[in-house]
């Protein structure tokens, strides 16, 4: 069989990358308006915080337990309807969501769907796109590569966010505000359906190419070490998931649909030039020197924002903490597909995620309750103490396992 020239290879995975970009920016768009929406949108049906906790334990349960089932099925099949079949999901989150008011309805349809309520790099696409980039990804590209993508997300999550307060106009226009807000769902829906169209795109997986029947080999520890870790993490995130956050700024300041949507656009895009930043300083200082260095004054501005007196004290507080907050992401899927086998990455992908996933489910139902308690800015207290922890653990667990780049570099 003739070989394939190398310029032809590296221009395939420049467009399938290119691609995959391109996917993640249109679910980043829908997530930025949708969990600004949610909460709001329970709350004019009449819902309190701690049931929007609930569906939001919900959603990210589900998320955890689909992510689980993805990433065992994912090294033995075709990884393109796998994609098909998560955009086609959140098409069906959006169509459902503006069907129902009854609150079992709504937790069963956040369970099932796609809508991911904290805002971060959750959900089923996201392990399925992380195989896939980093396999079209060099060594020296890769962590460039997950910047780059984590940069497209959180610029089209900004975007999203702006379009939130587009329920505002429609009811200036006319519109009644559930008649606004369902229109946002379904537009939602369409974003899904335009990203089943993009993965048709991506190239079916061949034989030689799938990974071998046993997901997880000699990476095995390390990849359960990590994941052990970022669920702490992630349950620490839970505390304060974007749409609990949204309601803690509504109730606590008065803040407006469309106000909100404007600080989260603000939030979102200092996120995202905070990706290319961790990129550069994990060329200098490591990735997970990056990780922890970053993080920890994130959660220390989290914590002051709790007891802050006023409106723009607290946004400011939230902003800064924005600017240093995500640097992690990029780096954290950088250092995981680093130091795994390529055969092994779809399931380190998964097997990090799943625990993630489900760590963060059970803390939004509890952060609902804190909510509602006389000092209602103690879950960001918590979420930033336990943030601290972890950053702490993963310095002193991993600060000697280098990926190939940096190992070279020594």
């Amino acid at each position: 069989m003739a070989s394939i020239p190398t310029e032809s290879k590296s221009s395939t995975a420049a467009s399938l990358i290119t691609l995959l970009y391109v996917a993640r920016g249109l679910r980043g768009f829908g997530d930025g308006f949708a969990i600004i929406i949610l909460p709001a949108y329970m709350t004019l049906l009449g819902y309190d915080a701690i049931a929007v906790g609930i569906v939001a334990t919900a959603s990210l349960l589900g998320t955890a337990l689909l992510t689980l089932i993805v990433g065992w099925i994912a090294p033995r099949h075709d990884l393109r309807p796998l994609l098909m079949f998560g955009a086609g999901l959140m098409a069906a989150t959006g169509i459902a969501f503006p069907g129902v008011e009854h609150f079992v309805l709504i937790v069963l349809v956040a369970f099932i769907g796609t809508i991911n309520p904290s805002g971060g790099d959750l959900g089923v696409l996201v392990p399925l796109e992380h195989a896939v980039l980093a396999h079209s990804a060099t060594d020296e590209r890769r962590t460039q590569i997950f910047a780059r993508y984590s940069l497209i997300g959180a610029l089209a999550t900004a975007a999203g966010s702006l379009a939130a307060s587009l329920p505002d106009f429609l009811v200036a226009g006319g519109s009644t505000q559930l008649g606004a807000f369902r229109l946002m769902f379904y537009a939602y829906a369409a974003l899904g359906i335009l990203c089943a169209a993009l993965y048709r795109r991506v190239p079916h997986t061949r034989g030689e190419e799938r990974a071998p029947q046993t997901p997880l080999g000699p990476s095995r520890g390390t990849v359960y070490k990590l994941a052990a870790l970022f669920s702490i993490d992630a349950f620490a995130g839970g505390f304060v998931a974007q749409s609990l956050l949204v309601l803690w700024l509504f109730e606590r300041f008065d803040l407006s649909l469309s106000a909100a949507g404007l600080f989260f656009f603000w939030s979102s895009t200092l996120s995202a030039f905070s990706y290319p930043v961790a990129a550069w300083l994990a060329r200098r200082i490591g990735l997970v020197n990056t990780m922890v260095f970053t993080h920890i004054p994130s959660s220390v501005f989290l914590i002051l924002a709790a007891f802050s007196p006023n409106l723009y004290l607290a946004l400011g507080l939230l902003l800064l903490r924005s600017a240093l907050s995500q640097m992690d992401v990029p780096t954290r899927t950088s250092y995981v597909m680093a130091v795994v086998t390529p055969a092994e990455r779809p399931a380190a992908a998964s097997v990090t995620a799943v625990p993630r996933s489900l760590a963060s489910a059970i803390s939004p139902a509890i952060s609902g309750a804190l909510l509602m308690t006389a000092f209602s800015g103690l879950p960001l207290v918590v979420c930033g103490a336990l943030k601290i922890a972890y950053d702490l653990a993963l310095l002193f667990s991993f600060r000697h396992i280098k990926p190939p780049e940096e190992n070279a570099r020594d």
